[in-house]
């Protein structure tokens, strides 16, 4: 079992609802930083609400963790997990 750091952090069953919801990284030029790893600094973020350049460095570049989150938002990706989500929790 993995350990969790700060509070924001998915645990193994949330990160089970959630990977299969995100797109899958290219494959080209330098290796993808683990969505899971972005995630949790999403989480970080929204919920302690500090500003992106005040990221905890155990999350890794903070221009990194906002260029995704920033493609996520411009692609529909958090509409998407958000409408699945809400679908998962009504069934």
């Amino acid at each position: 079992m993995e350990a969790i750091d700060y509070p924001t952090d998915m645990s193994p069953a949330q990160w089970a609802v959630m990977e299969p919801l995100l797109p899958t990284p290219k494959t080209r030029g330098r290796p993808p930083t683990p969505a899971r790893q972005i995630l949790n600094a999403i989480f970080y973020v929204l919920r302690s609400g500090c500003q992106w350049r005040l990221l905890p460095k155990e999350f890794g570049p903070w221009q990194t963790v906002y260029g995704w989150f920033r493609r996520w938002r411009l692609s529909g990706v958090w509409s998407q997990v958000h409408n699945r989500l809400r679908a998962l929790v009504r069934e």
